[in-house]
């Protein structure tokens, strides 16, 4: 199915535009849009090959259970026509790169220009009988485990990162949220633990993070172990032991986070784990016109925020090849993480590329919107289209400033703005014409200044 084809988008968009392909309707994928309709305008003719109908908010998906949060959905066909995107819903299969043509598993054939390559990765279980978490998971299989500790059939539960995991904060989460849980229900002896190949819990947000992390395990009773390896005993896969030593893993209810697995395209280079190289730009070596952000691509550290960063820079990169006046800037990694506690949420901050020193930790937003992912310009987008209300976090502390954002921060209003001006009738109807997203912004819009930190959020 081609939804462009119920709408026209495509008619509307110059044919001497600079094609740009982006496959995966995910957070790299949907940032990786809006920057470039935001920089090249009318400059570029966008497709977005993507087999899934919705974008789905999946790091909320650990709340679910716990009555927390929840996964947002947005339909794919209403962002593309705001953006003047054409949908197409299939997934993207081989890349003929000397011809420049994305093919999908259907068999369709799409010129490009210039491709982004953006679809994700792929869960691998690593245990076969422990119940593996991911945000897909049917959410009543975690509620099982919540009844059976307030029934009290399970007293010992163990939280388990892998090496090789695209994350290791949801398993600091669901730890977290059950040992409160647990306590909620009158069950004081239910014993949660994590067992992770971390030297220190989270420490790649810094040892800022850690400290605030470690307290926030002890309040909660969460005993954690780090720099341990969890295997399958030799002979007996429903045995958990631990290395170095070899002890059992004491517990009666194990939930382990997955292992990240890569696209391995057909048509691209790839590594051992099927994930594709890039340069700092987003460019995979050797293949002219392609682009990769996102989990799919080599980077060690899978994140939603960090996804943001990687399409941003290949945009701009892209930007530029259609002759946009600008130098792209690379990918440099900020790690930020919110992490959902059971009683709140703690916000962590660290510069992955050296020279931030011990990092940072609050119990307030150290960003705003105050969401899971820090995307330039999804997160103001998706803040507009669930309205601001919507985002359950208190407001940071400041003074409001009076600030031109038409002259200082176009790409924030312009993004809120194509967001806020979305109708009910252009959500039934078609478009005419490609709408853009660098809409003219309103001078005068008021902003929140923290002084002390210069961080700046609308208000």
């Amino acid at each position: 199915m081609v939804y462009a084809n119920e709408c026209g988008v495509s008619e509307h968009v110059r044919r001497s535009s600079f094609r740009v392909v982006v496959a995966g309707g995910g957070v790299a994928g949907l940032e990786a849009l809006l920057a470039l309709r935001d920089l090249a305008g009318d400059r570029v003719e966008l497709k977005l090959v993507c087999p899934e109908p919705e974008f789905v908010y999946r790091p909320m998906a650990v709340g679910e259970p716990f009555g927390r949060g929840h996964a947002a959905r947005h339909r794919l066909v209403d962002i593309a026509r705001d953006l003047g995107v054409t949908p197409i819903a299939e997934a993207l299969d081989a890349v003929r790169a000397d011809e420049r043509t994305a093919v999908t598993d259907a068999g369709r054939e799409v010129a490009y220009d210039g491709l982004l390559v953006a679809v994700g990765a792929h869960s691998e279980p690593v245990f076969r009988r422990a119940l593996t978490w991911t945000p897909e998971s049917d959410r009543e299989l975690f509620a099982g485990l919540l009844a059976d500790l307030e029934e009290g059939y399970s007293k010992r539960v163990a939280f388990v990162v892998p090496p090789g995991v695209a994350s290791a904060l949801p398993a600091y989460e669901l730890a977290l949220m059950t040992a409160w849980q647990a306590w909620g229900m009158n069950q004081d002896d239910v014993e949660v633990a994590i067992y992770t190949h971390e030297e220190a819990p989270l420490g790649l947000f810094g040892p800022r993070a850690t400290a605030a992390v470690r307290q926030e395990l002890v309040q909660a009773g969460v005993r954690a172990e780090t720099g341990v390896y969890v295997a399958e005993a030799p002979g007996a896969p429903g045995e958990l032991v631990l290395h170095p030593g070899g002890r059992r893993l004491e517990a009666q209810r194990v939930v382990a986070l997955p292992r990240a697995a890569g696209p391995a395209l057909r048509g691209l280079p790839c590594d051992a784990r099927g994930f594709v190289p890039t340069d700092p730009h987003g460019a995979v070596p050797g293949v002219a016109g392609v682009w990769a952000a996102g989990d799919a691509i080599a980077f060690p550290v899978k994140q939603g925020g960090l996804a943001a960063q990687q399409a941003d820079a290949a945009a701009e990169a892209i930007a530029a090849a259609a002759g946009v006046d600008l130098e792209p800037r690379p990918f440099r990694p900020v790690l930020r993480g919110m992490l959902l506690t059971g009683r709140g949420s703690a916000w962590m901050r660290q510069d992955l590329g050296g020279g931030a020193g011990e990092g940072e930790a609050e119990r307030h937003a150290l960003w705003w919107p105050p969401t899971k992912i820090a995307g330039r310009y999804l997160s103001p987008y998706l803040a507009a289209l669930d309205g601001v209300d919507a985002v359950d976090a208190p407001t940071p502390p400041g003074e409001p400033v009076q600030l031109d954002l038409e002259r200082e921060l176009p790409s924030a209003a312009d993004a809120l703005r194509r967001a806020s001006l979305r109708s009910e009738e252009t959500r039934r109807g078609c478009a005419r014409g490609a709408p853009r997203l660098a809409a003219e912004a309103q001078p005068g819009a008021t902003l929140r200044l923290n002084a002390p930190g210069h961080r700046a959020w609308l208000h």
